[in-house]
C-alpha cells in the first residue's frame, strides 16, 4: 500500500472514499480509530492508503476531480 494523502477532513476522506471506490480502486482508510486515543478532537490526519499498482490511476482520478493538490507528494 502506498499513501496517497493525509487529512483531518473527514468530508474529504469520504469523497475521495466514494470515487475511488466507483471506480475500483483497492484502497483503505489508515488510523480511522485514532480518534478515540486523541479525544474525537480531530488532531490526528488519516491516512487514504491505495495498491501500489493503483497509485497512478489514483492520482490521475483526484486529478479529474480537481484534488490533485491533496496527494502527498513522495
Amino acid at each position: 500500500m502506498k499513501e496517497l494523502f493525509r487529512t483531518n477532513d473527514a468530508v474529504l476522506l469520504s469523497f475521495v472514499d466514494a470515487i475511488l471506490s466507483d471506480a475500483g480502486i483497492s484502497h483503505v482508510i489508515m488510523d480511522g480509530n485514532m480518534s478515540i486515543m486523541e479525544g474525537s478532537i480531530g488532531v490526528l490526519p488519516r491516512r487514504m492508503m491505495v495498491a501500489e499498482d493503483e497509485f497512478t490511476q489514483a492520482c490521475r482520478i483526484l486529478k479529474d476531480a480537481d484534488l490533485e493538490h491533496v496527494v502527498t507528494q513522495d
